[in-house]
């Protein structure tokens, strides 16, 4: 087969934009001996091209406007690795019309504005893919589409956030409280200045929103998820759960069965046992049980320049062989589709353990009254832990794990019980794995 040029256009040179350009420029002998394809980095656009990225350009043409990539009819595919909705919505857009395939790792893209996005990937003919969007390296995205194509996707649990991650771990394996925790992520570089996408686990969201919608050949919306961050997770919640065999993790949890897709994203008690539960600091892991495959787990770095940029050419070379074969079906995007709409369960109908940390006055009675409001709506209990050596102004902490209920049923019991004059406002309910 006569071997063919591919042309490519960078929108973004930051630091993911520069890992692409690192790898096409540096591995491009590698590329064409494993594909049969050249590579050619053609364009690249960035509004500053002062500061030294650490790889030649010179062969690259640098533009300042968008214009120059998405209107050059040599250009095969367009890279965005500018990030956020807006202008990257736009220049995605216009490149998909004007018959240019697209890769991004843009998830909040993806998640909000998916369906638009496909639908004109579809009328022109075009691919738009998206592999370095969730778990940076990690082939999740193809390993969903591809590795487990012969299978329905019955339950995923990721860990897809490695602020979170990194946050608990150090709260878990070194007893920190979440402040210090946090604080620690964000000199190491592991969390922004402003750390509110992660912690209140919107940028899980954003990833199961992906997933979720390749299990289910649909589109999920991002409101179809119910969301809840780290953020009320404390030092002493981490030593509850080591003392009953848990640890705690941000879990991004997608479920079928009877029809309908359980999406959820909030903090987890996951069994010490379980693989899991050993993932630690910023890593990254996506376990996923098909029905044929059985139980697999994907795992290994979540972010960084290169095992990113090592995602996004993975889906160049995808798309590359595509238009040398003349394919462009656009068969992995319809993989998906835009005009369909999973049925999801309602949160308040999913059934789950819970763990509850409640604050009680120190008092003969108080146990049994919060037993008997639980038993009033059908909650029976598992264990209860009461410590003694932390009590503050008379009251103390009570931990109790409840057997399977409903989350309108624990709603209910939770709002007669923090109504008790004994009762701290300060509770915090988690879920156990399941």
């Amino acid at each position: 087969m006569e071997k063919r040029e591919v042309s490519i256009g960078l929108l973004g040179v930051g630091t993911v934009g520069t890992g692409v350009a690192k790898i096409l420029l540096n591995q491009a002998e590698l590329l064409e001996h494993r594909t049969g394809i050249s590579f050619r980095l053609k364009s690249a656009l960035d509004l500053d091209w002062s500061r030294d990225r650490g790889v030649d350009l010179s062969s690259v043409r640098c533009v300042t406007s968008a214009d120059e990539i998405l209107d050059d009819p040599e250009i095969d595919i367009v890279v965005e690795t500018i990030g956020g909705c807006d202008p990257a919505y736009q220049y995605i857009l216009r490149a998909l019309n004007n018959s240019k395939h697209v890769v991004t790792a843009n998830k909040a893209l993806i998640a909000t504005k998916g369906r638009e996005l496909f639908s004109a990937a579809n009328a022109s003919n075009t691919d738009i893919l998206f592999e370095a969007s969730v778990g940076g390296g990690i082939p999740i995205v193809k390993g969903l589409r591809e590795g487990l194509v012969a299978n329905r996707i019955l339950n995923i649990y990721g860990i897809v956030n490695g602020t979170s991650n990194y946050i608990l771990t150090r709260m878990h394996q070194d007893g920190l409280e979440f402040e210090d925790a946090l604080r620690e992520a964000q000199d190491r570089g592991f969390a922004e200045a402003d750390p509110t996408l992660d912690i209140s686990g919107e940028d899980a969201a954003h990833k199961l929103v992906i997933l979720a919608s390749i299990a289910a050949s649909k589109m999920v919306d991002l409101s179809d998820i119910y969301t809840e961050g780290i953020a009320g997770v404390t030092k002493l919640d981490v030593d509850f759960a080591k003392s009953f065999g848990y640890t705690i993790k941000l879990l991004a949890i997608c479920r079928m069965g009877d029809g309908e897709m359980d999406l959820r994203v909030h903090p987890t008690l996951v069994p010490d046992s379980h693989l899991l539960a050993s993932v630690s600091h910023e890593l990254n892991a996506v376990f996923v049980e098909g029905d044929s495959v059985g139980k697999t787990m994907f795992y290994g770095p979540g972010a960084g320049q290169l095992p990113t940029a090592s995602a996004i050419i993975s889906d160049i070379v995808d798309l590359a062989r595509d238009i040398q074969l003349r394919a462009n079906s656009g068969y992995r995007t319809r993989t998906i589709d835009p005009f369909a709409h999973p049925t999801v369960k309602p949160v308040k109908s999913v059934s789950s353990r819970f763990y509850l940390r409640l604050y009680t006055y120190d008092a003969p009675g108080i146990l049994a009254r919060i037993s008997g409001i639980l038993g009033a709506h059908e909650i029976s209990i598992s264990s209860v832990v009461q410590l003694e050596t932390h009590v503050h102004d008379n009251y103390v902490p009570l931990v109790i794990l409840t057997h399977s209920a409903r989350e309108d049923q624990m709603e209910r019991a939770l709002a007669e019980i923090t109504s008790l004059e004994v009762i701290l406002p300060d509770y915090l309910r988690l879920r156990l794995f399941q």
